[in-house]
């Protein structure tokens, strides 16, 4: 679905970090390190169980932090597939999630569509995290803020999460663009009131409760592409 040319009215764009702007499986070359021909498997079970473990505790109303909640995922994961990670292994693993690979398009895109717009990254993870991954992408600068679930102590989809939005940037939702790759955040996003810019790099199938995106596209580079095009 996508909105007519001109429809937009942008003050600012919001990202979502881990599997939008950063690679959660550029931690495959850390995981593969430690455990041969195992690193997939390992990479993939921490990304599911670190979002399964967010859930959860959102749910249960429940908050620990990401950093907490990303070690004891790779902690399940380990075990889960009968892999014996010795402490220093397990910190060397963990602390791959400080270094991201960005995706290729990423800081070329964030330049583009930064010319008009305040952007900012609306994240699960820790300030810290948030921190140390921009810093590595060398992305620091070309955001205004960097907004974690910290401050309201929930993680996505939350309603919560994305009231943060409009109280940081003082502005409408109506006027934030939120971009993440991950459909349930797309979902919480446009519950709430959100403009809203999938960015389905996996060809997933979209979900079906009724908030579709407002854009979708496959890369960061296409939507400033669209962006462009409707004048926004």
């Amino acid at each position: 679905m996508s909105e007519r040319a001109g429809s937009f009215n942008l003050g600012a764009l919001a990202f979502d970090a881990y599997g939008t702007l950063f690679d959660v499986h550029s931690v495959l070359a850390a995981c593969e390190a430690a455990f041969p021909s195992r690193g997939e498997a390992v990479s993939r079970l921490w990304r599911d169980k670190q979002l399964e473990y967010s859930w959860l505790l959102s749910l249960m109303d429940r908050y620990e932090n990401f950093w907490t909640v990303t070690e004891k995922a790779l902690r399940y994961a380990c075990q889960r597939l009968g892999l014996s990670c010795d402490p220093a292994t397990h910190t060397r693993m963990l602390e791959s999630y400080y270094r991201l690979a960005a995706y290729p398009e990423v800081p070329a895109a964030l330049a583009r569509l930064a010319v008009k717009r305040r952007l900012v990254i609306l994240s699960n993870g820790t300030p810290q995290m948030l921190a140390a991954v921009t810093r590595a992408a060398g992305l620091t600068a070309v955001f205004d803020e960097l907004i974690s679930v910290e401050a309201v102590g929930i993680y996505k989809p939350s309603p919560r999460v994305y009231a943060l939005l409009p109280q940081r940037l003082g502005m409408p939702a109506e006027r934030i663009g939120f971009v993440s790759s991950n459909a349930f955040d797309i979902t919480g996003a446009k519950a709430f009131g959100l403009r809203t810019f999938w960015v389905n790099r996996q060809d997933a199938t979209p979900d079906g409760l009724g908030y579709p995106p407002d854009i979708v596209v496959r890369t960061l580079a296409e939507l400033a592409d669209r962006l462009a095009a409707a004048r926004t």
